[in-house]
């Protein structure tokens, strides 16, 4: 007879690892499945990810599973985005007040591995080289295919989907009840470069922040790492007249590219060229569900129910939500497809939340941050946020520092956005906005933000 307590998880990236960690912990049993090789042998697979930003979600999930100190050992702090444009010095716009509001660059990778030995510590028991091919929903078995073209089975009570965007788990889950997937894509794509660290082991740039290259529909980001080099992400249309990556055909037109228009980047990066034919063009797109579990015997998280574009930095931050909620239903609810109801009735509307806002801070990073009204604004918002502590906190705030749900920081950004829009119209200067009459509107329309539970 197998556990009353035990949970298959299907992939064993960062929010499978996190939540077999959770749950392990709990005393359950837990068997992690993961298609790749295990990285701590074999090396990780670069030339994918995006480097990822750790906020207080993420660090918050971290520290109920006792990861926070070994995480943060290999963090780099990010005060703000160091914004570079033509013929300027690069400029760095915060993220909040000071450095107690600021969030943290890790790499996929290495955070990876940490969250595997948590895991295995923990108790899990992870399956690498096991690729889920179907699922009986029947027998409630598992059939997985490994290495030599071997079958092998697994019997579950119940499955977590973690495995990304391509989830073969939502895919199986379909096939017995609609989920109402839709996909949006982007319609732009991305390509990961490098700046390696100086000839005396130094940063070639600022360490301690996100750099934003805007050039209105395309950018370039750069994020620092530990070994002091900058992973480096370029975001162009994937088809089109140029720039997209169909009219740069390889690595040379890629390096005429980034002298022509990314100038103070271009000398940085010595291995441009082989970098950039070596690593393919990533998709960005948005993943949208209308039901996250099928009855008591599945349920999905993180990308597999969710996959967002990366502008806000909060795929894996909202991902670790998702692990520490569905955990604690797990513990409390009456029974397990009560747990899972009331998962998704939580994170779901948070979910299309923070999805919502991701795809708006692509707009605001690649073509407003050197903006005029957008700086006056912005200068205005830190104004009202002083003067108002408790009822206007700018959203990038809210998303990054606070726990405050995705569908709160949303709606009370919306109605912040259309304050700032309104008392700055036709204005130029900070010192023209009728602060008075601004207070009023504030306390007319913001309650006090309270605390999430």
């Amino acid at each position: 007879m197998r556990p009353a307590r035990e949970c298959c998880i299907v992939g064993a990236g960062m929010a499978g690892s996190l939540l077999g960690t959770l749950l392990a912990r709990r005393g359950w049993r837990v068997d992690l499945f993961e298609r790749r090789p295990d990285p701590r042998r074999v090396g990780y697979e670069g030339g994918r990810s995006i480097n990822l930003a750790l906020a207080e979600r993420g660090l918050h999930a971290l520290r109920l599973a006792g990861l926070e100190s070994p995480v943060m050992a290999q963090a780099i702090m990010m005060r703000g985005r160091m914004v570079h444009v033509p013929g300027q010095p690069p400029q760095l716009q915060r993220y909040g007040r000071d450095d107690r509001e600021v969030i943290w660059s890790v790499h996929r990778g290495r955070l990876n591995l940490t969250m595997l030995d948590a895991a295995e510590a923990a108790g899990a028991r992870i399956h690498f080289e096991t690729r889920l091919e179907h699922i009986d929903w029947v027998d409630q078995r598992l059939h997985f295919r490994r290495p030599g073209n071997r079958c092998v089975h697994h019997d579950f009570d119940f499955v977590v989907g973690a495995d990304g965007a391509g989830s073969t788990v939502r895919h199986e889950i379909a096939r017995e009840l609609p989920l109402g997937q839709r996909v949006d894509e982007l319609g732009h794509g991305y390509k990961e470069l490098e700046i390696p660290p100086a000839e005396d082991g130094g940063f070639r740039i600022e360490p301690h922040a996100l750099h934003i290259w805007p050039r209105g529909h395309f950018m370039c980001i750069a994020l620092p790492n530990t070994e002091r080099s900058f992973t480096v992400t370029l975001f162009l249309p994937r088809r089109g007249p140029h720039p997209s990556f169909e009219s740069l055909r390889d690595g040379q037109a890629a390096q005429r590219f980034f002298r022509e228009t990314f100038a103070d980047a271009a000398p940085l990066m010595p291995d441009l060229v082989r970098h950039f034919d070596a690593h393919p063009v990533g998709m960005l797109a948005t993943l949208y569900l209308d039901r996250w579990y099928l009855d008591q015997r599945a349920v999905l998280l993180g990308d597999a129910a969710h996959a967002m574009v990366p502008f806000h930095g909060q795929g894996m931050n909202c991902a670790f939500e998702d692990c520490v909620e569905l955990a604690t239903r797990l513990d409390s609810a009456a029974d397990r497809e009560a747990a899972f109801a009331e998962y998704e009735a939580v994170r779901l509307p948070n979910a299309r939340a923070i999805q919502a806002m991701a795809l708006e801070n692509y707009i605001e990073m690649r073509d407003r941050v050197d903006d005029a009204d957008y700086l006056l604004q912005r200068e205005l918002e830190k104004r009202l946020a002083a003067r108002h502590p408790e009822r206007f906190v700018p959203r990038y705030s809210m998303v990054s520092f606070t726990r405050v749900p995705y569908a709160t920081a949303l709606e009370r950004g919306r109605i912040q956005r259309e304050l700032l829009v309104e008392a700055t119209r036709g204005l130029d200067a900070i010192d023209q906005v009728n602060l008075e009459a601004l207070d009023r509107r504030i306390l007319d329309l913001l309650e006090p933000l309270a605390p999430p539970s």
